[in-house]
């Protein structure tokens, strides 16, 4: 595994630099053309999201409406009850005293059960917005092709799916309160104050410029300062996901401390950058309480005066100030508040990246059904290539139902890039792959992997029982035939030799069985599923003799009748081919029987003597 193996081994470039690339590609700068792209994204991602909700926002809107207009009616009554409720009290009329009491403690109730409601609904959807994404994420990359699996690592996908969603639950639990409160607070009392007393409420939008300036100031930098804390953190979680994933590699060339240094660094990348992230809010929420301090002196003093000169009422200049006091607060909670929004911002861009990845092996708009597949493949003028090379020029291949064909070749010959466009995990740039007539292309995803299994080198096995992992290639299938399906490729008697037998636990990955054990129930796994076209790539590279004898005497007897490729090193496995085709440079270059190649003085010869004088 190449990249678990990289923290283990280095490489020529700086190491911190590879994790940020990592963990950084296809991130793009806000302030090019990309970034504008990205941000209309996502916020087409978002309004997807948000869609099924509609009815449920308005209603949350309305809600926080009426909250927040019974949060805002506390200092206006207070200084009615200064200005009426008082005078009234001192001429022996408690009625408007009680009437006002009775109005702010109904308000204060309305307040707090509208906040109760809103806080709840608004948790609920979103935490349904949640499971949505994280569902939506985790389908569409299980349909990505290998080839964004290849440039896409582990622990960027991890990362998607842990901390940028976390973002999100962040700003929906915490932060969208916060905001609209805000917002309304702040354009209701600015426009309160003003109706309240308009010379005041000018004294008030003195300060407003200076306030858009340091608003303006802290957007501009918490943009770069929150996309940078999104990066770190990915960083770090792609070097963590990808050096225990390469743990052996790691423990057996020793590489324990070059990781801890380069752990160390990356997460000093993140305490930089989450430090000035801090540093901005600690510069702009200051700046907003002096600004609003200051602000508040000059209104006090200025509606003081005004109160000695009779033309205004004590109560209006304590209402005033009060609005006054509830319009800057909030400003700060808008400042906590874009501290989550940026950070969600940069996660929604990620995610909405991963979403615009558009599978390259689509789902045919007609399909074409294969209900009885007998297992002809025909590669019809077909060539490939990746972006630094062509592996395939121009092949034309055609292989009866019911054949075993090997294939053979130094490294780099193409033999699994064949294989993998027959298994249709690539499409070819041009020509035609055909089972039993019928263009890859043209058939249902899941009608071809039920006519077609891949059984790879790496056989790997999934968290349960044995059992279940052999039920992969089959759901549903019945222990008795689990058994079978064992017994047949030469598993049972090391399963049934385990403390528990099938239900014996695999543990992760397959640890708990050896190389050899792991590919025998991946051999049984992919005949229980009863393909009639079966690839078996480098599939008994990690066999032992004898384990291999086994396999390939189960083998002559499950591939009858069912058409196979086997792509092997070991020469030994090919003798139980029909056909071999020499491969070399992405072209045929022999095609025959094993008796025949072997008994001429082609490739395939010079490679079996060669693989028997290895043997003596």
């Amino acid at each position: 595994m190449t990249t678990a193996s990289s923290p283990a081994t280095g490489s020529p470039e700086d190491p911190q630099e590879h994790w940020r690339g990592v963990a950084t590609e296809n991130t793009d700068d806000l302030s090019t053309g990309a970034g504008i792209f990205l941000r209309e994204r996502s916020r087409r991602l978002l309004g997807e999201l948000l869609q099924p909700h509609r009815r449920a926002l308005w209603g949350l809107l309305v809600t926080i409406v009426v909250q927040n207009l019974a949060w805002l009616a506390g200092p206006f009554l207070i200084g009615v009850g200064i200005d009426v409720a008082v005078p009234a009290l001192l001429d022996g009329d408690p009625g408007p005293l009680v009437w006002i009491s009775t109005a702010m403690v109904t308000c204060a109730v309305l307040d707090a059960a509208l906040r109760f409601r809103f806080l709840t609904w608004s948790g609920r959807v979103g935490q349904e917005v949640l499971l949505t994404l994280r569902r939506r994420v985790f389908t569409h990359v299980q349909r990505l092709p290998l080839s964004f699996h290849e440039r896409y690592t582990s622990g960027k996908t991890i990362s998607r799916l842990t901390s940028d969603v976390e973002s999100l639950a962040e700003l929906l639990d915490e932060g969208l309160d916060g905001l609209l409160t805000a917002l309304f607070s702040v354009v209701t009392i600015g426009v309160v104050l003003v109706v309240l007393d308009p010379p005041l409420g000018l004294v008030a939008l003195l300060g407003f410029p200076v306030l858009f300036w340091v608003a303006r100031w802290f957007q501009r930098n918490s943009t770069v300062a929150y996309r940078r804390t999104r990066e770190t953190i990915a960083a770090l979680i792609v070097q963590f996901t990808e050096t225990f994933g390469g743990i052996r590699a790691v423990q057996a060339f020793r590489r324990e401390p070059r990781n801890d240094e380069l752990h160390a660094a990356l997460n000093e990348d993140n305490r930089l950058a989450h430090d000035r992230a801090f540093w901005l809010i600690a510069v702009f929420v200051p700046a907003v309480t002096l600004i609003g301090n200051l602000v508040t002196v000059a209104v006090l003093g200025y509606g003081s005066l005004r109160v000695l000169d009779g033309a205004l009422a004590v109560g209006t200049l304590v209402s005033f100030l009060l609005y006054l006091r509830r319009f800057f607060d909030p400003l700060q909670d808008v400042a906590m508040f874009y501290n989550s929004y940026q950070s969600a911002t940069a996660a929604l861009e990620k995610l909405s990246g991963v979403l615009e990845e558009r599978p390259t092996v689509a789902e045919p708009a007609d399909p074409v059904p294969l209900p009885a597949p007998r297992g002809e493949l025909r590669f019809d003028g077909v060539r490939f290539g990746y972006t630094d090379r062509t592996v395939l020029p121009g092949l034309d291949l055609e292989i009866p139902a019911g054949q075993t064909v090997a294939l053979v070749g130094a490294t780099g010959a193409g033999k699994s890039t064949l294989a993998r466009l027959a298994a249709r995990f690539y499409d070819p740039l041009e020509g035609e792959v055909r089972l039993d007539g019928v263009p890859l292309a043209s058939l249902r995803d899941s009608d071809l992997r039920r006519a077609l299994v891949m059984v790879t080198q790496e056989s790997f096995l999934f968290t349960g029982t044995i059992a279940e992992n052999i039920a992969f290639g089959r759901p549903g299938a019945t222990p008795s035939e689990i058994e079978a399906a064992a017994r047949a490729i030469g598993a049972h008697e090391f399963i049934a030799a385990l403390p528990e037998g099938y239900d014996t636990d695999v543990h992760k990955r397959g640890g708990r069985l050896s190389a050899g054990q792991r590919q025998l129930v991946s051999f049984a796994r992919a005949f229980l599923a009863d393909p009639a076209v079966l690839i078996l790539d480098e599939a008994t590279s990690s066999l032992d003799v004898p384990s291999e004898r086994l396999v390939q005497h189960a083998l002559r007897t499950l591939l009858a009748d069912r058409t196979a490729l086997i792509i092997a090193h070991r020469l030994s496995t090919v003798e139980i081919a029909d056909r071999v085709l020499v491969m070399e440079d992405g072209e045929i270059v022999e095609d025959g029987s094993p008796a025949d190649l072997v008994g001429g003085t082609g490739r395939f010869a010079g490679l079996h003597r060669a693989w028997a004088d290895s043997l003596v």
